[in-house]
């Protein structure tokens, strides 16, 4: 039995995930603790029986490894209790520092003794973010991805329509602060407040080498505005005050995008490492981080029929890089004058898309792809093509066949 580890980007449904595990679990008999990580005491009715003699556990708001293995001391105990072991739930892991080598040490001897202790970490970032890439964890933790919700996933919560979906996005924690006009600001202020911001300062700042934070924090204002678009580095560089280079603003970009926020495509071409040398075309992974700073209401944005075009494509993009294996690539492919908005790629498997919305015509790029790659399928998103929703309600790799 390998530690259990639930991680991805704020607010998808992690903690949610945890609490209804946990009431089912109990449900069937079975002991579970719930510790919630960034608070900076135990809860004992989400942990019963924790507290009794809490003396020995550091408390505060300054929870460290001694704290980490206080609490993992006392479920040994508990579990060797019970005649059904006990199950920990170690909610917002990242903020114990140094809690991946703690655990692994933890678990080793769980297992030497053959303990009863089984355990549940859940983490607001990637996993590469949380663990610092150890390879001394590998085997020891089954991790569990969470990702941005669908539409079909927002829609059978939250009844939400297909153009809500484009415009809100997919963070099911958000959205009761959008229903009435009134409340847009506060939808905003919460998107600002409880999910970029703690992003960036708690899961990428805090947990990995960001040498300039001022910068990132600007480049995480500034690329969502230009989701859609390709930018080169050179002017990206231009628009950011703080000094840096293209190299920084490549790994910061980088970072965005494990982080779940923004990501930078790159040109696809049959020799992988020149299309990474190629200005990237930026796209957000959850498209309320593109209207929630724009200043548009719902109905504004539906007006503009250029900046909806490019909330469609973008929520497209979404989509696809979310709903994609590892395995899969998603890039775009440009070869002036033609282009095609996305390349999803896997194998022998090659799928040019193009997106398009309202009456609004183009000259297709799909046509040159094509011919260019004569293995290749091509398909229409939208007008003319597959209808958005249908399009919305399956996978990557469902698409790429």
């Amino acid at each position: 039995m390998r530690i259990v580890a639930i991680t991805g980007p704020r607010q998808t449904g992690k903690t949610t995930v945890a609490r209804q595990v946990r009431s089912r679990l109990e449900g069937t008999g079975r002991m579970c603790w719930y510790v919630a990580l960034d608070d900076p005491t135990p809860n004992e009715s989400d942990a019963p029986g924790l507290l009794a003699g809490v003396d020995a556990i550091p408390t505060g708001s300054s929870q460290d490894e001694q704290w980490l293995v206080g609490i993992w001391e006392r479920a040994r105990r508990a579990a060797e209790r019970l005649d059904r072991g006990l199950v920990l739930v170690l909610d917002e892991i990242q903020h114990i520092p140094g809690w991946s080598d703690v655990a692994k040490g933890l678990w080793d001897g769980d297992r030497r003794a053959e303990r009863k202790l089984r355990v549940v970490i859940l983490g607001s970032a990637p996993w590469q973010m949380l663990t610092g890439l150890h390879d001394s964890l590998a085997g020891r933790f089954r991790v569990m991805p969470t990702t941005h919700w669908s539409l079909g996933e927002m829609a059978r919560a939250f009844d939400l329509t297909m153009d809500e979906y484009v415009f809100f996005g997919g963070y099911p924690g958000a959205l009761p602060d959008v229903r009435g006009p009134e409340r847009l600001a506060a939808w905003q202020d919460h998107m600002a407040r409880a999910i970029v911001a703690p992003a960036i300062e708690r899961d990428i700042v805090g947990l990995t080498r960001v040498t300039k934070p001022a910068l990132m924090r600007q480049l995480m204002d500034l690329a969502p505005r230009y989701s859609g678009q390709l930018m080169s580095y050179n002017k990206l560089l231009g628009q950011l005050r703080d000094a840096g280079n293209t190299t920084t603003v490549a790994r910061y970009l980088d970072l965005l995008s494990d982080a779940g926020l923004v990501t930078g495509l790159s040109r696809y071409t049959p020799a992988p490492h020149l299309g990474r040398a190629s200005s990237p075309k930026l796209n957000v992974l959850n498209t309320a981080l593109m209207t929630a700073p724009s200043g548009y209401t719902f109905e504004e944005a539906r007006a503009d029929r250029s900046y909806w075009g490019r909330l469609v494509e973008s929520a497209v993009g979404a989509h696809l890089y979310n709903t994609r294996r590892t395995a899969t690539q998603l890039r775009f492919w440009r070869d002036p004058p033609h282009e095609v908005d996305f390349v999803i790629s896997r194998g022998p498997h090659l799928l040019g898309i193009e997106v398009k919305s309202g009456k609004r015509r183009r000259a297709s790029g799909l046509t040159a792809f094509g011919g260019r790659f004569p293995d290749a399928r091509t398909m229409v998103v939208g007008t003319g093509g597959v209808p958005l929703n249908e399009f919305l309600s399956l996978s990557a790799d469902e698409w790429l066949g």
